[in-house]
């Protein structure tokens, strides 16, 4: 790596040049660079707002969940059976889900031999059970903290090979070339230093790279009922306006979390049957709500019981008193009335218990069963809780909530996106050089299995270092050539930072104008969807980033870096509603993760609003892709059939022959 520091329009700038910059600290950022480094190329870094920041190291679930080929005991499995459980999902492309099926046992052995505890027997046999969506039992866990452990291993790794980190360093744009008669490649970064900010001449930082490794996460800052950490923003805004495709954007997965402290609560938070009530925002009025919508206890009872093993709200499970039939509700008495809702697991539900006592023989037979298997037919919820899982227990305790003595404040939030930027079978993007990892990176279809997620960003990450280290050695640019290509992109963003620096103020307003953002996609974008509410969405988003520089107000130069975020957010959610009112314009019905307004549907329950009108996406657009470019503030949308899970030549001898070659890394057009 070589330091330079040059002056662009009188602004001094350090610049750094290497062949890899990798941007973002969770499991798939750290993946890429210990990837990279093994495979011969020691040229990078890794940039980062903050290492302890993000959402593999600040989330997780009651059994965070890893999703893998079956590595134990006689069932049958192969890579293209687990590669057909991914495309069945709908809208993902078939040569993805094969290279994330064949890759799965490679990352997860990556995993345990650095140190992650997932458990085996005593032959050494990782033993998995059933998640949603998965018709085998290819789940590991190494408890609620899998993706942490990964991240924590992972950065040890990293550490270990000496790998620079650039840490509190805020990517703010994406540098691209256009040569002629190619394609655009991506050549450098522009970060903000957040270390030096109130020092002009350290506030900006350039990368001048040959590769990016992009591993910024989910778009989390665009919502503001979201079980991501409140340390992850995402910055896909930055990617669409640098020319990169997105894909799938309208496929997003919500369920019920905490609100106080965000987490999933799915699995045994539900399992143990707690007590849904709601209240008024002083907290008078306390109700057990479900009550009024159920037309018997045990129905209530295997509807939440079921929440569990079927967290993601899923329009496929309303009707018949299913279990997503709670998310409604649940949003219902959040949105549509102004209450607070909660889960108290002190005492066991009112309509369903004597004197206080459960009466378990109200369960179906599911639900009694497992009960009975984990010894937990007795109590309260706590005291099932406890019985069942007391790390569930432990984990509020060690984030200030005692579940034995408090309500736990709950709301249905964005958890996961399942589209992001598009990328081929190397993880490259339409711009060339630019290599989106982890959830930024759209692989994933209409539903996965349970855990995809991390093994989807392993996975990615690989393939991405493979493909740098195979055929993309070369070294960066040299400085002068560098800055006459990106000079004008360079102070374009300069002068947006210091149009909003010179606004400053005693009282700033960025935290505002988030919590807009954020109310905006929540209530016209999440899981209950209207054409009519992502129009109007859209155009709110595109006027207010029309608008923001003037009416951004900073406490200080401190907050320039969440104005810089604000503005990456806006455009994000402008792409993102036009995607979904795209989507509806089709035909696109409720699928997946999200109910759509639909007036010819019908109604999940009496008495509930029009808005829950609903109908069941008849697979109209299942066997398509939504692709979608942003340029100059408009959005250009193409829909395209998804590509089959490839059957090509499989005889030892002949791709032994194209590996020493080094064909395989031949690419589609």
């Amino acid at each position: 790596m070589k330091r330079d520091v040059i002056e662009i329009e009188g602004f001094k700038v350090e610049v750094f040049s290497l062949n890899t910059a990798i941007v973002g600290s969770g499991a798939a950022g750290f993946n890429a660079a210990d990837r990279l480094f093994n495979y011969g190329q020691k040229d990078i870094a890794i940039i980062t707002e903050g290492l302890k920041m993000g959402t593999s190291r600040n989330t997780g679930s009651d059994k965070q969940t890893y999703y893998k080929l079956t590595l134990a005991g006689n069932e049958n499995d192969s890579v293209y059976e687990m590669a057909r459980t991914l495309f069945n999902g709908g809208s993902m492309d078939g040569d993805l889900a094969l290279v994330e099926a064949a890759l799965s046992a490679q990352s997860f052995y990556h995993l345990v031999d650095i140190g992650v505890p997932f458990p085996h027997n005593r032959f050494g046999e990782f033993l998995g059970y059933k998640t949603d969506h998965d018709p085998r039992q290819r789940a590991s866990s190494a408890g609620p903290l899998t993706s942490k452990f990964m991240t924590e291993k992972l950065e040890e790794q990293v550490r270990q090979k000496g790998i620079r980190i650039f840490d509190g360093y805020q990517v703010i744009g994406i540098l691209t070339a256009k040569p002629e008669a190619h394609e655009k490649r991506a050549i450098g970064l522009l970060a903000l230093n957040i270390n030096k900010l109130a020092d002009q001449d350290h506030r900006y930082v350039l990368f001048n790279c040959t590769n990016i490794v992009y591993a910024t996460g989910g778009p989390a800052g665009i919502y503001a009922s979201s079980v991501y950490p409140e340390s992850q923003t995402g910055a896909s805004g930055l990617a669409f306006e640098a020319g990169v495709m997105g894909k799938n954007l309208t496929e997003s997965q919500y369920g019920i979390a905490s609100v106080k402290f965000r987490w999933n609560l799915s699995g045994t938070y539900q399992q143990v049957l707690p007590r849904y009530i709601s209240v008024e925002q002083d907290g008078s009025d306390e109700k057990e709500f479900l009550n009024s919508y159920f037309d018997d206890p045990g129905k209530m009872l295997d509807a939440v019981f079921l929440k569990g093993y079927q967290w993601p709200f899923d329009p496929k499970k309303i009707k018949n008193y299913a279990s997503s039939i709670v998310d409604i509700l649940v949003y219902n008495e959040t949105v549509l009335k102004g209450r607070k809702v909660y889960l108290d697991f002190r005492h066991n539900p009112g309509w369903a218990s004597r004197d206080g006592e459960l009466d378990f023989s109200l369960l179906g037979k599911e639900a009694y069963q497992y009960l009975e298997n984990s010894a937990a037919l007795f109590g309260r919820p706590i005291d099932r809780l406890a019985q069942m899982n007391q790390p569930a227990v432990d984990l509020y305790q060690e984030n200030g909530i005692d579940l034995r003595d408090e309500y736990l404040e709950i709301a249905v939030s964005a958890q996961h996106n399942n589209g992001g930027l598009s990328a081929n079978i190397w993880w490259e993007s339409n711009v060339k050089h630019f290599f989106p990892v982890g959830e930024v990176n759209g692989s994933h279809g209409v539903y996965r299995p349970g855990g995809t997620a991390l093994n989807a960003g392993q996975v990615g990450s690989t393939r991405a270092a493979q493909y740098i280290a195979a055929r993309y050695q070369e070294e960066p640019l040299n400085k002068q050539q560098f800055i006459s290509l990106v000079g004008e992109q360079v102070m374009n963003k300069i002068s947006l930072g210091e149009a909003f620096s010179a606004n400053t103020s005693g009282s700033g307003n960025v935290l505002e104008i988030r919590q807009e953002i954020g109310e905006r996609m929540s209530s016209k974008g999440a899981h209950i969807r209207s054409a009519r509410k992502a129009a109007e969405g859209a155009l709110e988003a595109k006027k207010q980033l029309q608008s923001l520089v003037e009416a951004t107000e900073l406490a200080g130069i401190y907050e320039l870096p969440l104005a810089f975020q604000n503005h990456d957010l806006l455009i994000t959610q402008y792409v993102y509603l036009s995607a979904i009112n795209d989507y509806i314009e089709k035909g696109g019905k409720s699928r997946g993760s999200y109910l759509v307004y639909d007036p010819e549907g019908e109604l999940p329950l009496t008495g509930l609003a029009e808005t829950f009108r609903f109908s069941i996406s008849a697979g109209l657009l299942t066997d398509k892709i939504q692709r979608v470019l942003y340029n100059n503030g408009q959005c250009r949308f193409k829909w395209g059939e998804v590509k089959a899970i490839p059957q090509e030549d499989s005889w030892f001898e002949n791709v032994w022959n194209k590996y020493m070659k080094q064909e395989i890394f031949k690419t589609e057009k």
